[in-house]
């Protein structure tokens, strides 16, 4: 298949590209960076440099590549503040915005017939009940402070690409990933942190996560482009788990110390509404659906073996 993949240099993107192009499909990937356009090409991608919120050259684009399927895997995230982090998304919340409608807007123009869009499912649901969240579960309609304006830019996109008339629109809700390229990686900033003992477990640590390796990401969306049916999908591994059960983990695999104990009431004040839910209270995802309709399993099936792998 023809695939046009916006955002292809990113961490998703480049392993999605190698995938893709090892399954034998012709990519097309859309950098903003001129200087990233080489490692595309050498991943086998046809690179095209477009900035993804100039809707003419993103129409411009999609029309030349004449794509069957269009993915968007669009971010751009600052640095992360917990106090807010609306702040560290505001370029990010514009690609899932006004970066999804122009995707959308190429792709019917160009007659792709399929739309893939990376969302996020961390805030996607109501963070109650049980520690693992299947598709249809409730959503989240009370964000905690400064995770409005992100969250809000989830639902749109979500919305947009479900509801793109001639579009077979398919929208993965990513866990947390790790892996190269990311903050959980041997030289990434996040791993940095927890390995220097300055990532503490807050309160009891009861928020859940659910994590995804880079690599596992990329297949279930290769899946998803080739055989998925339209609608949502969950992507995560099998082990959605406590904080206080996987940061220990992830501080013995990249040689750190083992994370220090801070109460609840010391952490929400340092960490803000948005942090202190990430540490307490967010809820995990059930990959269920994504294994049985796309059929689809991860490589790392827990975090546990994933970061034993780092």
């Amino acid at each position: 298949m023809r695939i046009f993949i916006a955002g292809a240099s990113g961490a998703v993107g480049r392993p999605l590209v190698r995938q893709l192009v090892a399954a034998g499909h012709e990519v097309t990937g859309m950098t903003r960076t001129p200087e990233k356009a080489a490692d595309l090409r050498a991943l086998g991608a046809e690179p095209v440099i477009a900035d993804a919120l100039d809707r003419d050259a993103v129409l411009a684009a999609v029309r030349a590549a004449r794509p069957e399927v269009v993915v968007h895997q669009l971010t751009a995230i600052g640095p992360m503040n917990t106090r807010n982090l609306d702040a560290a998304f505001v370029a990010t919340n514009r690609l899932r915005t006004e970066g999804t409608d122009h995707l959308v807007a190429a792709a019917r123009a160009a007659g792709a017939r399929r739309f893939v869009g990376q969302s996020f499912a961390p805030w996607s649901y109501k963070r109650e009940g049980g520690p693992a969240k299947a598709e249809d579960d409730p959503l989240e309609t009370d964000p905690p402070k400064h995770v409005e304006e992100t969250l809000a830019a989830i639902r749109h996109l979500e919305a947009a690409v479900t509801g793109a008339e001639g579009l077979e629109g398919i929208v993965l809700r990513y866990g947390g990933f790790y892996g190269p390229g990311t903050g959980i990686a041997r030289d990434g900033d996040m791993a940095e942190m927890v390995a220097k003992g300055r990532f503490p477990v807050i309160g009891g640590g009861g928020g859940v996560w659910s994590l995804i390796h880079i690599e596992d990401a990329a297949a279930a969306t290769v899946a998803a482009i080739e055989r998925g049916r339209p609608g949502i999908y969950n992507i995560a591994d099998d082990e959605p788990a406590p904080v206080r059960e996987w940061l220990p983990a992830l501080a013995e695999a990249v040689g750190g110390r083992r994370p220090r104990r801070m109460p609840g009431f010391v952490g929400r004040l340092l960490l803000g509404q948005a942090g202190y839910a990430m540490m307490t209270d967010i809820r995990g995802v059930s990959n269920a659906k994504a294994k049985r309709e796309l059929g689809w399993q991860p490589a790392y099936a827990s975090w546990r073996e994933g970061f034993a792998a780092l």
